[in-house]
């Protein structure tokens, strides 16, 4: 069983990215980030206008979900980097590259939205925000995979895996304005996805075991765009706790049914190859599935020991 390079890949895919790119423009809906702030809520912070400076009480919205928005936003703003990676992969030319930088306008969107949202609600601090921005994109992004195919099987996870926290972060604010911008975004990553997912789906046709063992290694190894966060473990335990994103959301609602949606443990005509990767792939979910039960019956029941000392009498 032969194995592609990239540039075959590149040329044999091709027809699909363009059925894909038709596809997704038909579907895609026209928004505009400036309706979906709150503009009225906004008013002037200290400095050259002389206005009031940020402070912790301004905003109700949860320090979980505070923490996911900069989380979400810094994670936004490697935005160069991301196209700088997706284009060096797939082309600028024909409809790769056309692709490329429809994904790059649509995604611009975001974060541009996310921060004109935290900035005029004064959700979070505009000068501890834009010191991390400063050092985030200062460290920039770079690809943790090589190759055509495990870049897509990285995107078709990592879209899902953004969209979900998007929306459960809406949830946890408790504020139906951020819930709606989310939401908003959301359905953007939620077609970005379907894009790379429907495109890997035909690298599975064209080359079935060599695409067996990217997904196989992207899944293994995953790790969301904004690892690279400053205190970014610490901000993670902060989102999981809070039910944002979790092991459990991150196998039940994204690797589980983008996997079934490529029907990979019904594949057949695998090399030995292709083989190893599929079980190395079980054998991986089985693991996660015992430390996402071991997380959730532990966050359970610290919930349920603060609720009981809320509750109980003095």
């Amino acid at each position: 069983m032969r194995e592609f390079t990239d540039t075959e890949l590149l040329f044999e895919l091709e027809p699909v990215v363009a059925g894909e790119l038709d596809r997704h423009l038909k579907v895609a809906k026209e928004w505009f980030p400036h309706e979906y702030i709150p503009w009225s809520r906004g008013r002037d912070y200290d400095g050259v206008f002389g206005g009031e400076a940020w402070a912790d009480t301004h905003s109700a919205i949860p320090e979980e979900a505070r923490v996911s928005l900069v989380v979400n936003l810094l994670t936004e703003d490697n935005l160069p980097s991301y196209h700088h990676e997706i284009a060096t992969t797939f082309g600028r030319d024909a409809a790769w590259g056309t692709w490329v930088h429809r994904w790059t306008a649509e995604e611009g969107r975001h974060g541009v939205a996310i921060r004109d949202y935290l900035t005029v609600t004064r959700a979070v601090d505009p000068v501890a925000l834009e010191r991390a921005r400063m050092v985030h994109m200062g460290e920039g992004f770079a690809n943790s995979y090589e190759g055509v195919l495990h870049s897509l099987a990285y995107v078709s996870f990592q879209e899902l895996a953004t969209r979900v926290s998007h929306r459960n972060t809406g949830k946890v604010s408790l504020d139906p304005d951020c819930e709606r911008l989310l939401s908003r975004i959301a359905a953007d990553e939620n077609l970005h996805m379907l894009f790379y997912r429907n495109l890997l789906g035909a690298a599975f046709e064209l080359a079935p075991s060599q695409t067996m063992r990217a997904v196989t290694d992207v899944v293994t190894t995953f790790q969301m765009p904004g690892a690279g966060i400053e205190g970014f473990t610490r901000k993670a335990m902060t989102i999981a706790n809070a039910g944002i994103y979790d092991l459990r959301l991150h196998l039940d609602d994204v690797l589980l049914p983008v996997l079934r949606q490529w029907s990979v443990f019904d594949l057949t005509g695998l090399s030995p190859e292709g083989e190893k990767a599929r079980e190395e792939l079980s054998e991986f979910l089985g693991r996660l599935e015992v430390s996402a039960t071991r997380f959730t019956d532990r966050r359970d029941s610290r919930r349920a020991r603060l609720a009981a000392t809320a509750t109980s009498p003095e």
